[in-house]
């Protein structure tokens, strides 16, 4: 399936579905490129497709597609190892490993983007698809990058990731791309890739949120391009089999409408808004829900049974009469953050 940018009569609505399927710019070199809805390995239409595709978009047109397929002696393409880590190295040092890695399978020039994401689809699903780029070990885009670094940092628990999307404009023409962001250890970072080499990674250690949007702000404006729109994410789970779905644009600011201040504040907010669902149950995968009314599994035997609300406790000096409360927490559990 074709997909394209151009907005037929300025259709506002058209423009957002497409941009909800979060493609970098929807467009490769300025033409519509395919994705490939075939799964794989791909299939014979999908292949020729690809190929009339690239002698389209490339400048020596069908001769570069005849030079490379009619070649008997391609070199063999390594197919990069996924990061490993030593129990000393760092939160800083494995991202970097994992930005490593999501480069050296290099991004996807070719006009088709090789795996289907679809942003509706639940977390499980997409670390599927995760676990799919791992092992055919193909060029990516960024949406895919996006997916894959959730997938390599699931079980980095301090390590916080949320998406973080741009819009931008240059030359009447309109473009997006996407990142992983990154929050741990009171500092902002993000993963991705890109054809440029500063609108993927930053290394962990941006004060504020809104310190890492002016960086890519910044990067921006030196390729000429002016930052419109901003979508922020929340953070997303590091459970690989829940199946609640990630929340791509929690805020949505128009930049060319806020000043550096107001811009500045709006990301306070969101920071704000994103540390508060850190403290809230979220749905997990079914088979992980636990029976009610039920202790825990691992209990000791001899160890006392865990108080199920603030009356069964022992009561101090100073008797405190106990208001009666709706049972609201499972199991009536406490988490306290």
């Amino acid at each position: 399936m074709l997909r394209s940018t151009a907005s037929v009569g300025g259709d506002e609505e058209r423009e957002e579905e497409q941009e909800d399927e979060g493609d970098e710019d929807l467009r490769d070199g300025g033409v519509p490129f395919f994705v490939n809805r075939s799964g794989l390995p791909v299939n014979g239409e999908t292949w020729e497709r690809m190929w009339r595709h690239v002698a389209r978009i490339h400048p020596d047109g069908d001769a570069v597609a005849k030079r490379i397929r009619g070649a008997i002696d391609l070199p063999k393409i390594p197919i990069p190892s996924v990061p490993t880590y030593q129990p000393t190295n760092s939160i800083p040092q494995r991202l970097e490993a994992i930005q490593r890695y999501i480069r050296d399978l290099q991004y996807n020039h070719t006009g088709t983007q090789f795996f289907e994401i679809k942003k509706s689809r639940p977390l499980t699903a997409l670390m599927d698809i995760a676990k799919e780029m791992i092992k055919e070990a193909l060029p990516i885009k960024c949406l895919e990058a996006v997916i894959l670094g959730i997938y390599l940092t699931n079980s980095m628990p301090t390590v916080e990731r949320f998406p973080l999307s741009f819009k931008t404009q240059f030359s009447g023409s309109q473009f997006r791309h996407i990142v992983l962001g990154i929050h741990s250890g009171g500092r902002f970072g993000a993963l991705g890739i890109s054809r440029r080499e500063d609108l993927m990674f930053k290394p962990l250690e941006f004060r504020t949120l809104a310190d890492l949007v002016q960086e890519f702000q910044a990067a921006y404006h030196g390729y000429w391009h002016t930052l419109r729109k901003v979508k922020i994410g929340q953070y997303i789970s590091h459970d690989p089999h829940t199946v609640e779905q990630i929340e791509w644009k929690h805020s949505v600011l128009d930049v060319d409408k806020l000043s550096k201040e107001e811009l500045r504040r709006e990301l306070e907010r969101h920071t704000r808004d994103m540390r508060l669902k850190i403290g809230k149950a979220v749905p997990s995968s079914p088979t992980k829900d636990r029976k009610r009314d039920t202790g825990s599994p691992l209990r000791n035997p001899g160890s006392p049974m865990r108080r199920n609300s603030r009356s069964d406790r022992r009561p101090s000096s100073e008797k405190k009469t106990v208001e009666p409360k709706a049972p609201s927490d499972m199991n009536g559990y406490q988490i306290r953050v």
